[in-house]
């Protein structure tokens, strides 16, 4: 199914203040996607996902299943969750503690009066598509948290939604399992083919699970597209920032013209921009902006040369693998890796920045 939102505004109105929680927010995810919305806690990204399910209804806007409205402002046109047949995953799981695991996966199936029989098949079918079918007699306060995550989806699949939905599905969960019960996601809904719109703040849940991704802020988008344009593109400071870990080091500098050449000043330093490199510095209209640099564009030379930059090492985070090494340069801190083991605290190195890598911002 396809989903599309159009202008959808969300405000919140209480005796003390008035809050935006969303904002002209536009968007299309396509039948059979991974979508995934992707920010900060109070950007507005469990607010939308609300306003999809039908659990709220937007201020303004419209939001559109396929060629069906089941939601629109003007119209004044309002669809239940039931009608609009989605399936909801909550963070805290949601399961019925007095029933056992039959019974929670069941559940939708009974409020839909299907007869036993069918509700028994469909319970048995996707127990053992989420290989818990030993559990369907134990209780959820005998499960573990990864245990409990599977029956919360399983109850919300069971009964063949056109949209599933989930909002912060693994975050209660230890970082082996989360880990674990991503990719168990993510081969499910490939199975299944379902739309899936899934919210986290994680970056590096979104990045592995999403097809595609929008970035939200203070209830606007930021920028929508696949983990790597938003990672080797970002359109905005903002989701420099937030994709990537380490996130992208970005760094205050001007230019400077002399002698037919092009210079970028950071702090006292003075480093020469490549002469292939000229045209993509000489178009900017300000001699002063952010310099955007992934760690793994920043070199660490022990020797000084021409296009070097002094640098001190301020900490050494060993990762197993490589090392991050945070630099200071004068007034700014520079973030890079480094799969050697020679540096220590206080030691004096020279750095090179692949500007041809670069990002310039406003």
């Amino acid at each position: 199914m396809n989903v599309e939102l159009t202008n959808i505004t969300k405000r919140f109105i209480s005796l003390r203040r008035r809050v935006v929680a969303l904002e002209n927010v536009s968007l299309e995810i396509n039948e059979g996607e991974f979508f995934v919305l992707l920010g900060p806690s109070g950007c507005g990204k469990s607010t939308l996902l609300n306003l999809i399910a039908g659990l709220e209804n937007p201020s303004s806007g419209q939001v559109r299943f396929d060629d069906r409205i089941v939601a629109d402002t003007d119209n004044r046109i309002y669809l239940s969750p039931k009608e609009r047949n989605v399936a909801f995953v909550f963070q805290s799981y949601a399961l019925y503690p007095h029933l056992n695991v039959f019974e929670n996966i069941a559940f939708p199936l009974k409020i839909g009066r299907q007869k036993a029989p069918e509700i028994k098949k469909a319970v048995e079918q996707t127990a053992a598509t989420l290989e818990i079918s030993d559990l369907l007699t134990a209780k959820p306060a005998e499960l573990s948290g990864g245990q409990r995550q599977r029956v919360a989806i399983a109850r919300a699949i069971v009964r063949k939604p056109n949209l599933f939905l989930l909002d912060e599905p693994l975050s209660n969960l230890d970082a082996q399992l989360r880990i674990a019960m991503r990719a168990e996601i993510k081969d499910l809904q490939n199975r299944l083919g379902i739309t899936t719109i899934y919210v986290t703040h994680d970056q590096t849940e979104a990045m592995a699970l999403g097809d595609k991704i929008a970035v939200l802020n203070q209830g606007k988008i930021e920028q929508v597209g696949t983990s790597k344009a938003l990672y080797e593109n970002p359109a905005s400071i903002f989701v420099a920032q937030f994709i990537g870990s380490p996130p992208m080091n970005l760094i205050k500098i001007s230019l400077t013209r002399a002698d037919k050449k092009l210079y970028i000043i950071l702090g006292s330093q003075k480093i020469e921009i490549p002469t292939e490199k000229i045209q993509k510095f000489d178009k900017l209209k300000s001699d002063s902006f952010i310099l955007g640099i992934r760690p793994e564009d920043v070199s660490i030379n022990i020797k000084s040369d021409a296009i070097s930059i002094k640098a001190k090492v301020q900490s050494v985070e060993p990762l197993g693998r490589e090392n991050v090494i945070h630099l200071s340069v004068e007034d700014f801190v520079i973030t890079a890796f480094y799969n050697k083991e020679n540096l220590r605290r206080g030691d004096e190195v020279n750095i090179q920045l692949q500007l041809g890598k670069a990002h310039i911002f406003a």
